[in-house]
């Protein structure tokens, strides 16, 4: 038997092994680096990727590590005894091999795979084939079955409330933080809204990104519902409350390999609303040049998938399409969005219109989920809750039921939203009117600087599309914690500023 070594390495939903090469028990080449092995104490196992290691400073020859993610899945203390195996196979794998081959899966099939992806057995390079594979050739069945795969692993919410509602945006626009607004103008309506977000993997921020720079949003299942049935809703990070953990998997190998097919987009979607017990959901699909969806057809083609997965599986959802041809509000990072956010909440007069107007259209179609608000009112009633500051008083609610986000709070007791010191400005090169901006390039430039990593970091845009310039105007400014971090940026921005001129300033 060897003693269990927690390693302290975040390989991020990986489970990765250590073994020593000079192990006394184990010859390492019995293990090839890079294989599966199967960690055994008394009844607990646990598959992991093996790391062989030289160094006996990291690992001692009598000592098996675990990396982060792996060691608290194991459930086992520092020092457990404990034996290595090679795996029993996975037989799903054969599930994905006939997909590779262009073949349809069943409804078991997928459940299959999905199971031994939540359950982590798979690597993440059978993860990137089963993914490929997919985005390859899938059914509109296929869908439907992957989809309620990943609902069926995991845990499932159920409410005690007979509408509970949610709102999901596809993504591809920096700076929408809409769900910020909506969530706590439709609890001041007084329907039920438990609304899970996700963090950035390729992004500048993720709604819990931004969320975070006002209040706590790693909250377990156990917590969240007691939040909601206490205030009617709630903010927070969907990764700890398990709700689709086959989908966060998955997502950390197809985001990185740009692998978002519509297909796994819906099935990502609508498997984490059924688990979190939405009964009627409004869903955001932008459209624009650089957006996510890049036509009108593509969104209706889009809109008619989400529509029959989710009639199938009994979830009513209103699909909106939505102008995608600009970054939305001003802000892209944390703390900017954050921001813009309050800025509306507070009903300030330089909060930015395009970011209101969306929330509030969204907002209003959600409520006109309530039986008791008529067809054509919900948008007028969000205005109401807006302007009268019952929207900031909910979030109010919800930063105080959550908890302060992590770290040391600021002096005068109020989140600090001040951007990083380090600042560059982005200048305009002639004269002219602003045409377009490449919402992949802002979040790049964003993303260069040092967001969500440090809170502060990201983008502040002081010109928007149809807005005249002249020479020499700054048409962004790029805040960074890091000066080496500011000159990525900078030097990113400067071959290409994402920003389009037509004609001439006037």
């Amino acid at each position: 038997m060897l003693k269990l070594r927690r390693i302290a390495v975040d390989t991020h939903r990986e489970n990765i092994a250590y073994l020593s090469r000079t192990c006394g028990q184990y010859h390492a080449e019995e293990f090839l680096a890079l294989a599966k092995v199967e960690v055994i104490a008394d009844s607990h196992r646990i598959q992991a990727t093996l790391n062989i290691v030289d160094d006996p400073v990291l690992l001692g020859p009598d000592e098996l590590g675990l990396s982060e993610e792996a060691f608290r899945l194991f459930g086992r203390g520092a020092g457990t005894p404990v034996a290595i195996a090679h795996p029993r196979p996975v037989d799903s794998l054969e599930m994905v091999r006939a997909k590779i081959q262009g073949r349809a899966l069943n409804a078991g099939e997928y459940a299959a795979v999905v199971r031994d992806i939540a359950a982590l057995r798979y690597s993440k390079m059978e993860i990137a084939a089963f993914l490929v594979a997919c985005a390859g050739f899938m059914t509109t069945e296929e869908v439907l079955h992957l989809t309620r795969a990943m609902a069926g692993v995991g845990h499932c919410l159920e409410w005690d409330h007979k509408l509970v509602v949610d709102k999901h945006c596809i993504g591809g626009i920096p700076g929408n933080r809409t769900s910020m607004i909506v969530v706590p103008l439709v609890m001041a309506h007084g329907l039920t809204i438990p609304k899970t977000s996700s963090r950035a993997i390729t992004s500048p921020a993720g709604t819990a990104d931004t969320m975070e720079v006002l209040a706590r949003v790693d909250i377990g299942t156990d917590e969240m519902r007691a939040i909601v049935e206490k205030i009617g809703g709630c903010l927070v990070w969907g990764g700890r409350v398990n709700l689709s953990p086959a989908d966060d998997v998955m997502i950390t190998v197809e985001r990185p390999l740009g692998i978002d097919t519509r297909e796994q987009m819906v099935a990502s979607i609508l498997s984490k609303k059924l688990t979190a017990g939405a009964r009627h959901l409004v869903l955001d699909i932008p459209v624009g040049p650089t957006a996510k969806v890049r036509s009108h057809e593509d969104a209706v083609r889009l809109r008619k998938l989400f529509e029959y997965v989710a009639g199938e599986l009994g979830l009513p959802v209103e699909v909106m399409i939505t102008d995608g041809s600009q970054p939305i509000g001003r802000g892209i990072g944390p703390v900017l969005e954050a921001r813009d956010v309050l800025a509306v909440l507070r009903n300030q007069p330089d909060a930015p219109a395009d970011l209101r107007d969306r929330s509030l259209l969204l907002a209003g179609r959600i409520i006109e989920a309530d039986p008791g608000v008529k067809g054509g009112q919900g948008i007028a009633r969000a205005r109401t809750l807006l302007e009268t500051g019952a929207g900031m008083r909910a979030m109010e609610q919800i930063i105080e039921a959550q908890g302060p986000p992590p770290g040391p709070p600021p002096g005068n007791g109020s989140p600090l939203l001040e951007p990083a010191g380090a600042g560059y400005e982005l200048l305009a090169p002639r004269d002219g009117i602003v045409q377009g901006i490449d919402c992949l390039r802002i979040a790049r430039v964003a993303r260069m600087a040092g967001a969500p990593a440090f809170k502060g970091a990201g983008v502040d845009l002081l010109k928007k599309t149809g807005d005249a310039v002249r020479k020499g105007e700054p048409l962004y400014r790029i805040h960074a914690a890091l000066s080496s971090d500011l000159g990525f940026a900078a030097e990113l921005a400067a071959q290409d500023s994402g920003y389009r001129f037509n004609g001439t300033a006037t």
